[in-house]
């Protein structure tokens, strides 16, 4: 017997959750690290086992924000301390909720990283979202990012950059393999 769902789901209410609708149930998520193009893991936001993403366009933080690289693979973490360091540049994509889960368990949600909501400026805007406006340079949105309040008390101090590059002039390549 047929269960009879109602389409398209009703959008559960929660706070701090930013969704789009297409044909699917989509999420926008910005990137600042190893999973921006041309970085080491942007290969997982392409990869159909984990999901579906798009990338959207690119962004900076409204607020200033400590990007670091540390611990002994190099891995860069955005403190959530609102204010210090720089306005971060980064990506944005939107991501199906497969994608959305697997970047949860990549990033070690809630561990490690916490997937909060950051107010950015829009630079680039390629993609192109049916039935929704697109967002053109200087508009102001809001979407989830990746950052940490489990940090160990020395991070704040370390270098802060404005974007992350893996082959960077910082000589801190990434060198961590995960399999998941």
């Amino acid at each position: 017997m047929k269960s009879h769902q109602q389409f398209p789901p009703p959008l559960r209410k929660c706070p701090q959750t930013v969704r789009l609708w297409s044909s699917v149930l989509m999420t926008r998520v910005f990137v600042y690290g190893t999973l921006k193009k041309g970085q080491p893991n942007n290969y997982r936001m392409f990869d159909s086992n984990n999901g579906k993403a798009e990338y959207l366009g690119s962004a900076f933080t409204i607020q200033k924000y400590p990007l670091m690289i540390t611990t002994e693979y190099n891995i860069p973490f955005l403190l959530n301390i609102p204010g210090q360091g720089h306005r971060v540049h980064g990506e944005i994509y939107k991501v199906d909720d497969q994608m959305l889960k697997f970047l949860d368990t990549f990033k070690s949600v809630p561990t490690i990283y916490q997937r909060t909501v950051v107010q950015l400026e829009v630079k680039e805007w390629v993609g192109r979202m049916e039935g929704e406006e697109k967002l053109s340079p200087g508009r102001i949105t809001e979407m989830f990012v990746y950052t940490t309040t489990t940090y160990k008390p020395d991070w704040p101090l370390l270098p802060c950059y404005e974007s992350y590059d893996s082959e960077g002039d910082h000589g801190l390549k990434y060198s961590y393999e995960e399999s998941l």
